[in-house]
């Protein structure tokens, strides 16, 4: 798995919120300072054995919220008619996501770079 780690936190009216993409930022989120009724949504895989410790106590007396998110909570039949339509607009800028192109010939390193961090999203040519 990559090394990229992040969190980001934020406070509204409608409560607290915090939201993490790795096992040591997903441990930060839950012990995020929040009010009563806060959020925190981890994103992505962490290796096979990552354990999150929770105090059920603060989980169950502050009524906080605690979910997984894998691909965003992705509802294919409804999203990515939307995400297209976003992006044929030029309100979705999928390109700048993009690391880099590569062919089937190169996926092996294309696993690397994924691992080492070094890229993002990469788009395979069959066609090349």
């Amino acid at each position: 798995m990559g090394k990229a780690i992040s969190i980001s936190a934020s406070r509204s009216s409608a409560g607290s919120s915090a939201r993490a993409s790795s096992p040591g930022s997903s441990r930060t989120a839950v012990a995020f300072d929040a009010p009563r009724n806060a959020s925190s949504v981890t994103a992505g895989l962490p290796p096979p054995d990552a354990a999150l410790p929770v105090n059920i106590v603060s989980l169950v007396a502050e009524e906080r919220i605690l979910k997984g998110s894998y691909i965003g909570t992705c509802v294919p039949s409804r999203d990515i008619p939307r995400l297209v339509s976003l992006y044929r607009a030029g309100r979705l800028p999928v390109d700048r996501l993009v690391s880099g192109y590569l062919t089937l010939g190169s996926i092996n390193a294309a696993f690397d770079d994924l691992h080492a961090g070094s890229a993002v999203r990469q788009i395979i040519r069959f066609d090349a």
